[in-house]
């Protein structure tokens, strides 16, 4: 059996300073949502964002869509099709609006990993694709997600999560060389073996307006790490609240290689390939489900943190938790998208929801 925790870890995890007191859980509820006549268009909206000028977006990964919506919200258009080809996306998986309106989708034609931008009004500015295929590793909301999971575009550059270079942060000029890589992958007692290592190395890099980066794990113990501009390290910050404590104690501790023999087909792992033989264990990959569901940076460089239990953690730019949160719309909502438009608002999905934080 293999030991997910290292021994510096679990002396993290067990170490008094370590545990936040326990904080009241405040509500906020949403001001508005996008009324039903144009929500009901969407199939699957995993993002919900604004440009300074105020028009919305909203990337539709079921439809392999991106749409734009009024500032009234009152009417939408497609902006991006579904296509294989430059200028359509197929198989989307991540997506990110700048303040001036141009946004990155990252998809995966033919199971190749690609990043384009697009201007406002939908016409291709830009784009590269990635070496290496689109492995699928992350299961979320029951369905395995391949490619990039995350990407952050600032107009000038694209940041992504790409741990199997051996760095947490990949940054990329938009003509698609590599910039710099920030970060070192964490220990996590899987080191011999490296699909499951990488897989839970898998996290959402975000951009701190107030300078520097942080690095939030969606996978395995919850942990977060501030970088400065210059990409090294300020602080690493194991998260716990009494809210998650049952998800982390529910983590799995071991992945063991299926039998594949007659009528048994594996359940924790992807088959990568092109084969059409049967299985084999070295060809599998592992499907690791998130702790995390999103995360996001305040205009203050506070960081919000939404996990697959239905709960926030705001933490401030010293790395202290100063808030637990729950969103309310139409019920409870667990946000699979957080961004912050205009005017501080916070918008979220799935619900299409607006919030005044």
């Amino acid at each position: 059996m293999r030991v997910a925790l290292t021994a510096s870890l679990a002396a993290l995890l067990a170490a008094p300073w370590a545990r936040s007191a326990a904080r009241p859980v405040d509500e906020i509820r949403s001001i508005r949502a996008v009324p039903a006549h144009v929500a009901g268009r969407f199939r699957n909206p995993a993002g919900f964002q604004q440009s300074a000028s105020g028009q919305y977006f909203v990337f539709d990964r079921g439809a392999h869509v991106v749409y734009g919506l009024d500032a009234q919200q009152q009417s939408s258009w497609a902006i991006v099709h579904i296509g294989f080809e430059e200028g359509r996306i197929i198989d989307p998986t991540a997506f990110s609006v700048e303040p001036g309106g141009t946004f990155a989708v990252a998809d995966a034609p033919n199971n190749r990993r690609r990043i384009q931008i697009f201007s406002p009004a939908g016409f291709r500015i830009g784009g590269f694709l990635l070496p290496g295929g689109a492995p699928m590793r992350i299961v979320f909301d029951n369905v395995a997600v391949s490619g990039i999971g995350a990407l952050q575009y600032t107009g000038e550059s694209i940041l992504i999560s790409q741990p199997d270079t051996g760095a947490l942060i990949t940054e990329y000029a938009l003509s698609g060389a590599v910039k710099r890589q920030i970060g070192r992958l964490r220990p996590t007692g899987h080191e011999d073996d490296p699909d499951v290592h990488v897989a839970l190395n898998s996290g959402i890099p975000l951009v701190d307006p107030a300078g520097g980066y942080y690095f939030v794990f969606q996978t395995g113990v919850p942990m977060m790490r501030k970088y400065d501009e210059a990409g090294d390290l300020v602080f690493e910050r194991v998260i716990q609240g009494r809210e998650i404590d049952d998800l982390v104690a529910r983590l799995p501790t071991t992945w063991r290689r299926p039998s594949n023999g007659p009528g048994r087909a594996p359940s924790t792992r992807q088959d990568r390939g092109a084969s059409t033989g049967p299985a084999r264990a070295e060809d599998e990959l592992p499907l690791v489900g998130p702790t995390v569901r999103s995360a996001a940076v305040d205009a203050k460089g506070s960081l919000w943190v939404a996990f697959v239990v239905p709960y926030i953690y705001v933490f401030d730019r010293d790395g202290d938790k100063i808030r637990t949160l729950q969103f309310r719309g139409a019920g409870i909502v667990s946000p699979n998208s957080m961004f912050f438009g205009r005017d501080g608002r916070l918008l979220v999905t799935p619900g299409l929801y607006e919030l005044r934080p």
